[in-house]
């Protein structure tokens, strides 16, 4: 950054919420022109435009998840989201083109089958942290609240909500730097993170609140039966039984911060949008003559200003 200037802001996009929110909120009832079903790409594409119109991002990242089931995490723990049914064929066909879109855009995508989509972000993060960059994690996903502090926020953009490190314990009972040992401890189920069966929210929030953190929680497991809290002393026993799973839980609950990633603010910068390929795309997926001249419109303006 030149000295004196104001802070540009990092827009790091959970790509692929938004298109499976897409694809459960489109109807189905757009096809490309092979006959394959895009509501997905339509409602990513409407998602992007207006993201880009609001925001007029400088600097933007689109990371995907392609490492559902060849995950690190998998290999440390073979059933992590092993709960998950797999994105049928039609919807993985749509990541392709809604990645294509993207880049189209001009956004920064990135995937990896190695790192899933939020240790893509928080490396990113971690990577261009010093550059005087504001960083706005878009994503409603609760696991993000760790990366949280002084210069990145957090940004539901669906229901239009903001928030900071100040606002993790509204959400989830503990600070932002517990955000990993909290789900250590309660476990996850929408991934298959085990946690200590038996400690839920409350009991997992009173623990870190007097204790910190899980190391200190687990070097300390005596004193827990003295706590003042409803079966203090049946969760002591739950955690002496379940050490080794929590310490499990937290590498599994832990974003990575080392994905191969670019490594400064300039890899970050929005390109400007190939048009070519937009309107062959808009071509394959059939994209209407509204959402088609509206981006020209979106797209023209933004290079006008």
């Amino acid at each position: 950054m030149n000295g004196g200037a104001p802070a540009s802001t990092l827009y790091l996009i959970d790509a692929s919420m938004y298109v499976f929110r897409a694809w459960h909120s489109m109807p189905d009832a757009f096809f490309d022109v092979d006959g394959q079903p895009v509501n997905a790409v339509h409602g990513f594409a409407r998602f992007l435009l207006d993201f880009i119109e609001r925001t007029r991002a400088t600097h933007a990242v689109t990371a995907f998840d392609i490492a559902l089931t060849s995950s690190f995490r998998n290999t440390i723990y073979p059933a992590y989201k092993a709960n998950r049914e797999p994105a049928p064929p039609e919807l993985k066909r749509q990541f392709e083109y809604c990645r294509e879109l993207a880049a189209a855009f001009g956004l920064a995508v990135l995937a990896d089958a190695i790192y899933e989509a939020d240790d893509l972000i928080g490396s990113v993060l971690d990577a261009t942290r010093g550059e005087g960059l504001r960083a706005v994690i878009v994503s409603a996903d609760k696991d993000f609240g760790q990366l949280l502090g002084p210069d990145t926020e957090q940004w539901d953009y669906a229901r239009g909500q903001r928030w900071g490190a100040a606002g993790v314990p509204a959400r989830l009972g503990v600070e932002a730097h517990q955000v990993v040992d909290y789900l250590a401890l309660t476990g996850d189920a929408t991934d298959n993170i085990p946690g200590v069966p038996g400690v839920g929210p409350k009991g997992a929030a009173a623990l870190l609140a007097h204790f910190g953190d899980l190391d200190t929680i687990l070097e300390r497991v005596d004193e827990v039966p003295f706590l003042r809290l409803r079966g203090a002393a049946s969760l002591a026993v739950k955690l002496r039984a379940h050490e080794d799973q929590a310490r499990l839980s937290q590498r599994l609950a832990r974003i990575a911060l080392d994905a191969p990633v670019p490594r400064n603010a300039d890899g970050l910068l929005r390109r400007p949008p190939d048009i070519g390929a937009l309107d062959a795309l808009f071509e394959r997926l059939r994209i209407g003559p509204l959402t088609r001249s509206r981006a020209h419109e979106i797209l023209r303006t933004e290079s006008a200003a």
